[in-house]
């Protein structure tokens, strides 16, 4: 089945839609999101930067080969994926099964789609106007989104965002879209939905490596706080002007404990990649002339900018206990394999 989309795939930096169907709890997920979880849609966006395809993602998941995911097992709910949007094998009868996930590479909020809007109108045309209205108003849609509009976008000089705005206009700028986003959500069936805010951006390796004493980089996790704040203060208001809609917001920002106090955690490492070029960084992606840590489990994050596979499965664990937002569903268990062994292991 194909589909005329814009290829950047996005209406908003959507990490899930869970949709609960039936007595036994079944979960159909419409993801649309960015890196966090990607599971393959920027393998078929050639011109896109942003690719996982390279060995080592995806060593300690499944066979160990890249799969799209940009780390080295789990994403950051620890469950079962869809199939990709643009995965060539995905069909109708797929779409309604198991949903479909919109998320890719290096997605923010200022960026646009048509994706889901042609899903809508196949969801209509399988099940009848009046079931998919039911089907989609009975949705549970989870929403995670931001960090790389400040990351690779505001924060970065090279971008006309950084010396337009200020700090505070910056933020005004992506609730405005956002709003705009949300809204057209709503339109589209959207009726229980939450969203979830930044975490502390400014601890990643990539930003704690460009500081000059290898700390966190407090204006980043200021930027994120006040993100937060705003979207916080935008879904009250959205939530108290929409016939029968449920706008929650998520502050997540507490996982800033596991990068603080790592070996709280079982971690040893919270301040560099776990998949490095050694001296040579930020090397912004896992590459195979890289070198792996010996035991991955101890470190935080995968590369540069993303969690690895025991930090997502911690986060998965303490974001469903926090908001319990995947109802009946929990956390979906390791892989049953053996660590893959690491080059420098051999």
């Amino acid at each position: 089945m194909k589909f005329n989309v814009a290829l950047t795939l996005l209406v908003v930096s959507l990490v899930e839609l869970s949709i609960i169907l039936g007595s036994h709890g079944k979960v159909v997920q419409f993801i649309f999101g960015d890196s966090l979880s990607d599971v393959g849609n920027n393998k078929y966006l050639s011109r896109s930067l942003a690719q996982a395809s390279l060995p080592y993602y995806g060593i300690d998941f499944g066979n160990g080969l890249p799969n799209g995911r940009f780390t080295n097992g789990r994403d950051n709910t620890g469950l079962p994926r869809p199939p990709a949007f643009l995965d060539p094998s995905l069909t109708e009868d797929v779409i309604l099964e198991n949903g479909v996930n919109y998320a890719s590479g290096g997605g923010g909020i200022l960026n646009e789609t048509g994706g889901y809007f042609g899903t809508t109108e196949l969801i209509k045309n399988k099940l009848g106007k009046q079931a998919a209205e039911k089907f989609l108003q009975d949705a549970r849609y989870a929403v995670a989104l931001g960090s790389n509009d400040f990351i690779n976008n505001y924060l970065m000089p090279v971008y006309s965002d950084s010396w337009k705005y200020n700090d505070q206009t910056f933020v005004e700028y992506l609730m405005e879209t956002l709003q705009k986003q949300l809204m057209v959500l709503h339109n589209l069936g959207a009726r229980q939905l939450m969203v979830f805010g930044l975490g502390p951006m400014g601890c990643i390796p990539l930003q704690r490596v460009q500081s000059t004493s290898g700390q966190c980089q407090e204006r980043a996790n200021k930027l994120a706080l006040g993100f937060n704040k705003a979207a916080n203060q935008l879904l009250v208001s959205m939530e108290s002007k929409l016939p029968n809609a449920t706008f929650k917001f998520g502050d997540a920002y507490d996982v800033d404990d596991v990068i603080r106090n790592p070996y709280k955690y079982g971690f040893n490492n919270s301040d560099s990649p776990c998949c490095s070029l050694g001296r040579i960084r930020p090397a912004l992606t896992c590459l195979p002339a890289s070198t792996l840590s010996k035991d991955r489990s101890k470190y935080v994050f995968w590369d540069e900018y993303h969690p690895s596979d025991s930090a997502n499965e911690l986060i998965a664990n303490e974001l469903i206990k926090k908001f319990g937002f995947l109802g009946v569903n929990a956390p979906a268990p390791a892989p049953e394999f053996a660590f893959a062994q690491s080059p420098d292991d051999e």
